[in-house]
């Protein structure tokens, strides 16, 4: 995170910031530092008249001038400024903050700004416009003014006096009249000349040195000698370019020549179809637009070159005609292994030589530059291999803040030309055959340049003044007095006036003294013309800023208050603060000599009015200044510097204190330019969120917190983890018979490492357009030699990885392709299986481009039978399998597949064991014998089959067994088939997850390749009872606080007779338990009452079914809360409703209505379903019979189609495997002593079984009621 310089007063206390390069900007900074800007002074905010604006800086001049002499006081001072505020002593804010300010040292700006204006602080007075005055030149043209000569002429020249000033020109020294050329006006209140050719004419015709005058009755005043020149942008000479033949490392130079433009043109260089040509310190373009070759290689002769020249006026771009070039060389063609030998220039014959300069010519030159401008010095050499350039200054060093290479160190340019840069340079030009040198002579001359201008002149009368006119340049300029435009020699003689070389002293001055004075100073480089005027007045001290003005300004800055004013003679100024009659100067208060008051160092104290008071002998003035002390704009919660991956989310914080009084504005930077917040960013009052960080986030931020008055900037630096960038200019060298050498250039990491490189290639005979992985390397080489197969035509890429992932893949290398040889391997995978009885497929995996070794790969493929030592048989393929037909059933084969090419055979492949097709197996599984283990698994054992039986790879016994019925009466049941696989050969096994209480069959099989072998006898078995599963929809109501009613339904599975139902119930109340209480049922009872003890407790059931084994699973409900009171007497309200009344009354009625259709229906000998099923007699095997017993249906554990909701909500079941709707028909049902119930229980299988079946009337009670629900 770094802190930046920039709290300074702004508005009405505007503030000078420093230049940002006394601002150190490190991409990244460890540090935290906050800086205040001790140079932030407060400005009055008024408009002061200028001339040449010099007068409204000198006030800023002297101000700067202060606070770099006297910096180092201010600091010492500071603390002990501030312990006089605060006789406790400083506090921790204040103390940090005078430690940061006093690390600071003035800049070098604030003495340069305090030269430019310090020496006409006293002259450089402006005078109101309300006041006589001569004239001020305030704008005119550029001394060489260039037009378009496609627009009107517009030549400016503007001037203000009081009163104001006539205009008229001079056309190449001699007296313009306007008014006889209708295409010339002048614009009105002004000088400046417009030339219009709307209606005709040429701009050529008014070429030539224009001079302005701008007069009144007190003098005229000169503009420059503005020369006016017409742009021009000549077509190119049509001309015909032969072939340029050259021969292969020779130099070459294209010229250009391009037409002379005014301005002169922009040259660039492009091939006819307007592609750029590609420079670099081989090819590049000289200063004077032409081409330079250093040597040319074959390659230059696969385009063209034509020079293109923009001209900036018309904005047009003319063509030269194109340059072809004719390459002659020892190699007509481009050889890969050639194109990359490390020597290029050898590998194709061209010879080296020493460098040898192309330009300039010769060892020496010299060259001439006006201080100031530019200088260019350029270096173009030819060689091979190609030189290099580098430069040197005779008994010194380059500047380093100025010089700066340019066109591939070929020149070197020196900004703003100084008498210090003048001297010898010389460039060096060498490669390996040797080196040469140029020496360039440089000579500084130097058009005028000011010392001290004169300045305007106001003085009282009987005053005594000065006007200076100082300047340099190389060689000496001339100055020349001028006054009203003529020159001084030929003025009236002025006995007050006295001329001495380049200073004009009047002494006891008079109004009659009132002119315009002109400088001239001149040299063969140029000239410089400055106008001043003398004006003589008598006027008392007025104020010219408005009155009474609010300044705000910040605590701890260094402020200034302006009063500017005028009189003549010129008056003296003192201040007061709050009607004090002291004067304020000097402690932490200093006045300038225009009258600004500089307060060191603003403090609470500070705050109040201030009265400037101006004096001279013809009266007074004053004017007051009222000033407020602000805080200052903090941020206390910094931006940190951060690193984040891209895609992450990102959160920069930063939180200002700032005076509650002053409006606050948070803005944020990127890179120094202002952020654009889109749709991935976030702003918010502290902080900048940014979504899914991309790498074009990366930069530093800067958050800037503003007031009108100040601003606080604090900046972190994001750095974003993105992938490598590909990487490029892949080199294949060291090219052998097996290996090659890649090399390439490593893209930008992006922040993080890169960790490895993958190097990829791919061959266009196999699988062209697919990229194989060939080898990783470690990322910290660019180069790797690569392990190549034969007869492999190789392209290469990279893949470059760090920790954020892969970079796209470079741009393929050239092609490679290694000699022929053998096949070194033979095909992977082989395998002889059988697809018929009769046949044997053998298959292998086919070899890829890189194992061929060769072109037309095939494969020789061999098989014999296994122990017979027949000799084999043999078949050359070309793909990847082979049918051997005529097979006898399974038995094993040898088998060889050997690869073979056009260079020949691999070696000899090993034996690989195979078989024929398998057929069905002939034996079944004998002696079964079943034993029961439990309810639900038996235990198998078996006599295994003879191998030769299999006929095939014995893959597993199998168990076949379906249920063949149910031992509860009439419970129909799913026959559906079940198996159970005992893989491998062995002799018994263990069939579970069969259904209690229930007759099964059981069929066994053996299995091969081919499929499943004869079935052996079927065996039966009877699984005993089990335990039922839990009792269904176990529901509990509470339909008032004095009962409780339970209801259930029988248990889905009762893997035997239910013998009856068991209920545990506890209450309880929180964690507290009562004692439990146990109910036993009979096995037809799903319902019961509970009476509750207290309407406080609650209750918790458990509910299981018995059988003659024992209980079964249980099922657990809770009794719901008991209402309050304010819920009991809800309800009971809601009772006494009309609405809830015939509510009630209507369901009943309804009700009433639908038993009358039922029992109708009865009476008419309406039958119920039932699945139609034999008569089978009880025997003495079927004991059930006499113990209560009954039936239940158990379809696979399916829930049954064709449920119907009933009136209290519950669901029942129209055709239920456990409902008691169907229990006692056939006449036959009846209730036995102990309570249990007797009867058939079928279920409808589907529509078709039960259609025209009849049942017996329910003459059961229980039947009774359940059909009419």
């Amino acid at each position: 995170m770094r802190r930046l310089a920039a709290r300074g007063a702004a508005g009405d206390a505007s503030g000078v910031a420093a230049p940002a390069a006394d601002r150190p900007d490190r991409a990244r900074s460890p540090s935290r530092r906050r800086l205040i800007d001790l140079y932030a002074l407060g400005d009055p905010g008024v408009s002061l008249p200028s001339s040449d604006r010099c007068t409204a800086s000198a006030g800023v001049a002297r101000r700067r001038l202060n606070e770099a002499e006297k910096l180092s006081s201010v600091q010492e001072t500071q603390v002990e400024q501030l312990k006089a505020a605060r006789p406790r002593g400083l506090g921790h804010e204040e103390r940090g903050l005078v430690l940061r300010m006093a690390r600071l040292q003035p800049p070098p700006w604030v003495h340069t700004a305090f030269l430019l204006c310090i020496l006409g602080l006293v002259g450089a007075i402006e005078i109101p416009m309300d006041l006589t005055q001569p004239p001020t030149i305030t704008k005119q043209s550029v001394k060489d003014h260039i037009v378009d000569p496609r627009d009107n002429i517009l030549i400016e020249c503007e001037a203000k006096g009081n009163p104001a000033p006539s205009f008229h020109w001079t056309r190449n020294s001699r007296f313009f009249n306007i008014a006889k050329d209708p295409r010339v006006s002048m614009r009105r209140r002004s000088g400046t000349l417009v030339i219009d050719f709307r209606s005709g004419g040429r701009p050529e015709e008014y070429e030539g040195e224009y001079q302005c005058f701008a007069r009144n009755k007190f003098g005229t005043a000169l503009s420059n000698r503005i020369r006016l020149q017409v742009s021009k942008s000549p077509l190119w000479p049509k001309e015909n370019l032969d072939p340029v033949v050259v021969q292969e490392g020779a130099p070459l130079t294209l010229q250009c020549n391009p037409p002379p433009g005014l301005p002169s043109p922009v040259i660039f260089w492009m091939s006819s179809s307007m592609e750029p040509i590609t420079q670099d310190k081989r090819v590049s373009q000289g200063h004077n637009g032409d081409l330079y070759f250093s040597n040319v290689m074959l390659q230059d002769m696969q385009t063209d070159y034509s020079c293109n020249a923009r001209f900036h006026f018309t904005h047009t771009i003319q063509q030269k005609n194109p340059f072809t070039l004719k390459v002659l060389t020892n190699h007509p063609y481009n050889d890969s292994s050639l194109g990359n030998h490390p020597d290029m220039y050898s590998a194709r014959g061209v010879a080296e030589r020493t460098p040898s300069f192309m330009y300039p010519q010769g060892t020496s030159s010299s060259q001439m530059v006006l201080r100031g401008m530019d200088l260019l010095l350029e270096c173009i050499a030819s060689g091979v291999p190609t030189p290099d350039i580098a430069w040197y200054k005779k008994g010194g060093d380059l500047p380093s803040d100025k010089a700066k290479l340019e066109n591939f160190n070929k020149a070197l340019r020196i900004t703003n030309v100084s008498e210090e840069d003048s001297g010898e340079y010389f460039c060096l030009a060498s490669n390996k055959m040797g080196s040469i040198r140029h020496t360039i002579s440089v000579r500084v001359k130097a058009a005028p340049y000011w010392l001290d201008e004169p300045q305007n002149l106001v003085l009282a009368p009987g005053e005594d003044g000065r006007l200076v006119c100082r300047a340099n340049g190389n060689p000496k300029p001339t100055v020349q007095w001028m006054v009203n435009g003529e020159p001084l020699q030929s003025a009236p003689p002025n006995p007050n006036r006295e001329v001495a070389g380049d200073t004009i002293i009047f002494r006891d001055t008079q109004i009659s003294s009132r002119a315009v004075y002109q400088c001239n100073t001149s040299n063969e480089h140029g000239y410089l013309l400055a106008n001043a005027f003398v004006s003589v007045l008598d006027v008392p001290p007025r104020m010219l800023s408005p009155r009474n003005q609010l300044i705000r300004v910040i605590l701890y800055n260094r402020t200034r208050l302006d009063c500017p004013f005028f009189g003549s003679p010129i008056p003296t100024l003192r201040w007061f603060k709050n009607g004090q009659g002291s004067n304020l100067d000097g402690g932490n208060y200093h006045v300038y000599e225009n009258g600004s008051l500089e307060i060191k160092m603003i403090r609470k104290e500070d705050q109040g009015i201030y009265t400037c008071v101006a004096t001279n002998i013809l009266g007074k003035a004053e004017n007051q200044v009222r000033l407020e002390v602000k805080d200052p704009t903090r941020i206390y919660r910094m931006p940190e510097d951060q690193v984040a991956k891209k895609g992450t989310t990102v959160q920069l914080e930063c939180r200002v204190k700032h005076d509650p009084s002053l409006k606050l504005t948070v803005s944020w930077l990127k890179d120094e330019e202002p952020l654009y917040i889109g749709n991935r960013m976030k702003k918010e009052e502290d902080s900048l969120t940014i979504f899914g960080v991309a790498e074009r986030d990366q930069g530093s931020y800067t958050c800037v917190a503003s007031t009108e008055l100040d601003q606080d900037l604090a900046k972190a630096y994001l750095t974003v983890l993105g992938r490598p960038d590909r990487p490029r200019d892949l080199e294949l060298t060291d090219l052998a018979e097996r290996s090659v050498r890649l090399t390439w250039i490593p893209g930008d990491d992006n922040n993080s490492p890169i960790t490895d490189y993958v190097v990829q290639f791919e061959e266009d005979q196999f699988q062209p357009g697919v990229w194989h992985d060939h080898s990783k390397f470690p990322g910290s080489v660019n180069s790797a030699v690569l392990q190549l197969s034969p007869y492999v035509n190789y392209q290469f890429r990279v893949i470059a990885i760090n920790e954020v992932g892969s970079s796209h893949p470079s741009l393929p290398s050239e092609r490679y392709r290694t000699s022929g040889a053998p096949p070194e391997s033979n095909p992977a995978d082989v395998k002889g299986e059988g697809t018929r009885k009769n046949n044997m497929e053998i298959t292998w995996t086919p070899m890829n481009a890189t194992s061929a070794f060769g072109p037309n790969l095939r494969y020789i493929v061999k098989w014999r039978r296994r122990e017979t030592r027949d000799a084999w048989n043999n078949v050359t393929v070309w793909g990847s399998r082979y049918v051997v037909g005529q097979t006898p059933v399974y038995v094993p084969y040898e088998i060889r597949v050997q690869a073979e090419n056009d260079f020949g055979k691999a070696p000899e492949p090993e034996t690989v064991i195979g078989y024929s097709g398998e057929d069905y197996p002939r034996a079944a599984p004998t002696d079964v014998k079943v034993r029961v283990m439990n309810s639900t698994a038996i235990s198998l054992q078996w006599n295994r089959v003879y191998s030769d039986t299999v006929q095939g790879q014995l893959r597993e016994y199998r168990a076949y067994y379906w249920r063949e019925s149910s031992l509860l009466k009439n419970l129909w049941v799913s026959q559906k088939r079940q198996q159970a696989s005992f893989p491998g050969d062995r002799p018994r096994g263990v069939v579970a997850q069969l259904f209690p209480y229930s007759n099964y069959k059981l069929e066994m099989v053996v299995v091969n390749g081919r499929g499943d072998g004869p079935r052996s006898e079927t065996k039966e078995f009877t699984t005993p009872e089990g335990v039922p599963s839990a009792p269904r929809r176990f529901r509990v109501r509470q339909p008032n606080l004095e009962t409780i009613h339970l209801e259930w339904d029988h248990p889905e599975h009762p893997n035997g007779i239910l013998i009856g139902y068991t209920l545990r119930y506890v209450p309880f109340n929180g964690t507290k338990l009562g004692k439990q209480m146990v109910e036993n049922f009979s096995p037809n009872q799903t319902k019961f009452t509970v009476q509750r003890a207290d309407p406080v407790s609650r209750y918790r059931f458990t509910l299981s079914a018995r059988t003659q084994v024992g209980s079964g699973e249980a099922v657990t409900e809770e009794s719901p809360a008991p209402p309050n009171e304010a819920y009991t007497n809800n309800q009971a309200d809601i009772a006494t409703q009309g609405w809830f009344i015939g509510l009630m009354c209507a369901i009943a009625l309804l009700v009433l209505i639908l038993l009358i259709v039922c029992f109708i229906k009865r009476s008419r000998g309406g039958k119920y379903p039932v699945r139609e099923k034999k008569d089978v007699p009880l025997g003495p095997e079927d004991p059930k019979e006499e113990d209560g017993s009954f039936d239940y249906s158990d379809e696979d554990n399916k829930p049954l189609q064709g449920s119907q909701t009933s009136l209290d909500g519950t669901i029942k079941q129209q055709e239920s495997d456990d409902s008691l709707v169907d229990y006692g028909e056939g006449g036959e049902g009846q209730f036995n002593e102990d309570g249990s119930f007797i009867g058939q229980y079928t279920v409808k299988k589907d529509k078709d079984e039960t259609e025209g079946n009849e049942s017996s009337e329910a003459t059961s009670p229980v039947n009774a009621i359940y059909s009419l629900a």
